[in-house]
């Protein structure tokens, strides 16, 4: 595993961005597609369709993407099959492992503003009020729940993943400054 210091081996074309809810994953994918002139496929939006409900060409969408040559997406969906898609064909994975106090200042400030402004995201979806994600502990309805319980999940899957997909280069990116000095020098 490689950290913010240390030269990549190659340009990448095929590269997943890994970390909890709220770290920054879409952001950085959008960077890196400026940057390395790759294409950005916002996973969440695929999977998304108009009122939350998931898509059922999901994996359809996920496979087309994941065929081309020149793509960056943020590692998610993992248990609805993404992995056995994405992960092989993917050269690099970067991977936000942030502070808690980080990622959890983000999410809250991110989920009430848009909350608040009824900002519209993909498949003319927007936040929940903040009544809802006040009265229900569901993981699947609260996003804060759900940050809160997948926290750890990257820690326990990057060992795994490194032996599960030996040609994967990994960055471990333990900080926004770690990453904000990454990307000056790749």
């Amino acid at each position: 595993m490689l950290s913010a210091s240390d030269p990549l081996p190659f340009r990448p074309q095929r590269v997943l961005i890994a970390g909890v809810t709220g770290s920054g994953k879409t952001t950085l994918a959008r960077r890196l597609a400026t940057k390395w002139d790759l294409t950005h496929h916002e996973i969440d939006a695929l999977h998304h369709g108009p009122n939350w409900t998931p898509r059922p060409q999901f994996l359809d969408d996920v496979r087309a993407f994941a065929s081309t040559e020149r793509w960056v997406t943020e590692w998610q969906y993992t248990s609805k099959g993404t992995d056995e898609i994405v992960t092989p064909r993917a050269q690099l994975a970067i991977w936000l492992d942030y502070p808690w106090h980080v990622v959890r200042g983000r999410l809250v400030r991110r989920t009430l503003q848009r909350s608040i402004l009824r900002t519209k995201m993909f498949n003319d979806n927007v936040e929940k009020p903040l009544w809802e994600l006040l009265r229900t502990r569901d993981p699947e309805e609260n996003i804060l729940v759900w940050q809160s319980r997948t926290r750890n999940n990257w820690s326990t899957r990057m060992p795994a993943m490194q032996e599960r997909f030996p040609h994967l280069t990994i960055v471990r990116l333990p900080h926004p400054r770690a990453t904000e000095r990454w990307l000056q020098t790749h």
